[in-house]
This record gives C-alpha cells, sequence and structure tokens, in this order.
C-alpha cells in the first residue's frame, strides 16, 4: 500500500460503506465513494471524494467505471457493498422488488468488478472486497431474494479468486452479522431476540466490520484470497 493508492466504495452514504469510508482515509487511502446520495468530504476524512451513481442502472456502470478512471486512476481496491434488504415472503413479493435486489446486490457488483478489475490486472496488483452477509448461509425469514443475492456473490468471490490470482489480485468476502443501521431497521423488535444469540450479547458495530475490510485491503492480507471472513460478534458459532 501506498499513501497514493485509491479504493473504491460502492455504497458510501451511509452505514457500513460511511464507516468504511473512514476507516480507509484514516489509514491513508485515497477514497472514492459511489453512491445516489451525495456525502460531505469533512464527514469522512481528508482524500474522500464522491462520485453521484445509481448502482441499479446496470447499462450505466461501464460509463461510470470509465469516469472513475479517467478522473481518479487506477483503483488498488474495490469494495462492493452497496446493497438492499427487501423484507417480505417470497410469494407476495412483487417482481420488481425481487429483480431490484438482485440488480443491485448482485449483477451490479460483478459488473463493477468486471471493469474495475482489468486494470488491476495490467498493474498485476489489486484487491477485491465484497460484503457479504451471515444471511448467505444462515437464511433468515423474510429475506430469502437478499440471501439469494449474497450467496450468489460469496460463490462469484470463490470463482473469481481463482481468475485473477494469477494477476497478483486477490477476491475476498466480508460477511457481517446483523447490525443497527438504516438497512435492518426493518426488522424491528426482532432485533433483540438476534442479539441474545451472540456470546457476545451484542451486534458487531460498523467500525469492527470496517476494520476486517482493511485488514484484507492490507499488506497483511496478501496471502488470503478467495474467502469468507465473517465478523458477527460470534452469533454463528
Amino acid at each position: 500500500m501506498s499513501s497514493d493508492d485509491l479504493v473504491v466504495i460502492s455504497g458510501t452514504s451511509s452505514g457500513l460503506g460511511q464507516a468504511t469510508a473512514r476507516r480507509l482515509t484514516a489509514d491513508g487511502y485515497r477514497v472514492l465513494g459511489l453512491s445516489r446520495r451525495d456525502v460531505d468530504p469533512q464527514d469522512i476524512g481528508k482524500g474522500y471524494s464522491h462520485l453521484a451513481v445509481d448502482l441499479k442502472d446496470l447499462d450505466g456502470l461501464p460509463a461510470v467505471a470509465r469516469r472513475v478512471l479517467d478522473e481518479h486512476g487506477t483503483p488498488y481496491g474495490l469494495v462492493n457493498n452497496a446493497a438492499a434488504g427487501n423484507d417480505g415472503l417470497l410469494p407476495t413479493m412483487h417482481n420488481s422488488e425481487i429483480r431490484s435486489t438482485i440488480e443491485l446486490d448482485l449483477l451490479s457488483p460483478i459488473l463493477l468488478t468486471k471493469y474495475l478489475c482489468r486494470p488491476m490486472l495490467s498493474k498485476g496488483r489489486g484487491r477485491v472486497v465484497n460484503v457479504s452477509s451471515i444471511i448467505a448461509t444462515t437464511g433468515f425469514r423474510g429475506l430469502s431474494v437478499y440471501g439469494a443475492a449474497k450467496a450468489g456473490l460469496e460463490g462469484f468471490t470463490r470463482g473469481l479468486s481463482r481468475d485473477l490470482g494469477a494477476r497478483g489480485v486477490t477476491v475476498n468476502c466480508v460477511a457481517p452479522g446483523f447490525v443497527a443501521t438504516e438497512m435492518t431497521d426493518v426488522l424491528g423488535g426482532q432485533l433483540d431476540r438476534i442479539k441474545k444469540r451472540s456470546p457476545l450479547n451484542r451486534f458487531a458495530t460498523p467500525d469492527e466490520i470496517a476494520g476486517a475490510i482493511a485488514y484484507l485491503l492490507s499488506p497483511d492480507a496478501a496471502g488470503v484470497t478467495g474467502t469468507v471472513l465473517t465478523v458477527d460478534a460470534g452469533s454463528t458459532a
């Protein structure tokens, strides 16, 4: 890592994405956030910039990638964090909700990685970190489509690690447990029951998950690829 290394993070307008952006700027990276809502750089830290993007516009992602490269240079790291968890039972979910979840949570990171890993391969170095969820393996009532997308993201991670590894690019997942953010507000009283399952009797914090992402981007993780790092306060132990 050098002080000039650029990390692109999707979904930095709130929650985990914002915590990760703060951690990485503090670690000395240049950070480019991709999200629909703008973020005041002063809320993140020195070295942060933002690009307003609708990540569900799959056809627009090639142009987004070109703009990233033209305006900010080759990224050292890509953190695919943006996601939406539509809470609802499959029989009553509208097809548009299913499609929207799969597009944002699975297809968008695949396509964004496709275009941004190319210059990493040319340089012979890079890191891709996909933010999954413990729901990919445990399941949860009302989150079947979200779980399917995240399980797909983990499969994508393992396969891509074999495609890119020989060229010096690692690909890993971080799988957070439940975290008290805007996305989990829809679960309401269920969060208290989930918390009691944890050996630590709490949720992992956004800062702790951001620390795991920072590790996978660091030189210490140069020999780590194709794996899923779980940060859930022990709830799946």
